[in-house]
């Protein structure tokens, strides 16, 4: 199998074209952007340096399942989706911010919580929490957006006095993060999982404000298994997770947290499948829908092929 790690594409009247961590965007006459998904995957803001067979095709086309659920909530960026790793949308100025929404102490907030700390992005967190216990009401925690190196955490109270966002516009992200969160819950309960938490990226166009990039993936989201939540937060026992948590957990376990000097351990063969293959269920699970795979040869003429017939 092989995987899509590198695009350098050349579409007619393109003005720019964007390297993420994870997608591939190409800027059509400052009207469209064309967003390829690729297999490359990140964890601790570091592309690993393998790709994972699928893992493009997995995102992209959860992403655009619920964004298509959501468009009653907030219109979004999108207007074709011509591959499987590729969506189509409108060009909008992203708002400086992710918008992250968690319901359960878990993940980064949990290391916060463990190492003492009780206050996350100016939020206060209650004491006596254990980790992935559920919060009384989901906490909204922005990070910064960074180009390069680590999204930053920020309070609401830092990202208004910097003029980061606008009051007005902030009051909405918030709105729209709240109810994207509570959409996203009641679609993951249907398939038997809780929606942990979740990040969301907004953007303007026309002053208009759209949802941008994608949405409840396993990059931009953690999942627990609803059945034996309870039971297992009861038992002390670790949750049944859907996530890219797992390869983090294997990075830490193998003394690696993407600080200086650190050395990314070898990714073997064997590994790099497991992990599509989490991605695969993952896919499988949160969208009801059998995961077909599309041909992995000629990945590349493929995806331009399709994208140009589009444009």
């Amino acid at each position: 199998m092989s995987a899509l790690t590198v695009t350098h594409f050349n579409f007619p009247k393109q003005k720019s074209y964007y390297k993420g961590k994870v997608r591939d965007v190409y800027n059509i006459d400052d009207k469209l952007l064309v967003m390829v998904a690729s297999d490359r995957i990140s964890a601790f803001d570091v592309v690993l340096p393998k790709g994972i067979p699928y893992k493009g095709q997995v995102l992209n086309q959860i992403a655009s399942k619920f964004l298509e659920a959501t468009k009653d909530i907030i219109p979004n960026w999108i207007t074709a989706v011509p591959d499987p790793v590729v969506s189509i949308g409108r060009v909008c100025q992203p708002f400086k911010v992710e918008m992250v929404i968690r319901g359960y102490l878990a993940g980064h907030a949990a290391r916060t919580y463990n190492s003492g700390l009780r206050t996350l992005c100016g939020v206060t967190l209650p004491e006596g929490l254990k980790e992935n216990d559920k919060f009384p009401e989901p906490i909204i925690t922005p990070t910064t957006k960074a180009s390069v190196g680590h999204d930053e955490d920020i309070s609401r109270e830092e990202i208004l006095k910097q003029g980061i966002v606008s009051e007005e516009h902030y009051k909405q992200l918030e709105d729209y993060t709240r109810k994207l969160y509570a959409r996203g819950q009641e679609i993951a309960n249907k398939m038997g999982l809780i929606l942990v938490d979740t990040k969301y990226e907004f953007g303007l166009c026309d002053g208009k404000i759209y949802l941008m990039d994608e949405i409840h993936t396993p990059d931009s989201s953690r999942y627990f298994y609803l059945e034996g939540y309870q039971q297992r937060q009861d038992n002390n026992e670790e949750q049944k997770q859907l996530s890219k948590e797992f390869v983090r957990r294997w990075l830490i376990d193998n003394g690696f947290q993407g600080k200086e000097g650190q050395q990314i351990p070898e990714m073997s063969d064997a590994w790099v499948n497991e992990i599509s293959e989490r991605y695969i269920e993952l896919y499988e699970k949160v969208t009801g829908d059998k995961f077909v795979k599309y041909p992995t040869n000629n990945l590349l003429e493929r995806v331009e092929k399709n994208i140009l017939a589009a444009l």
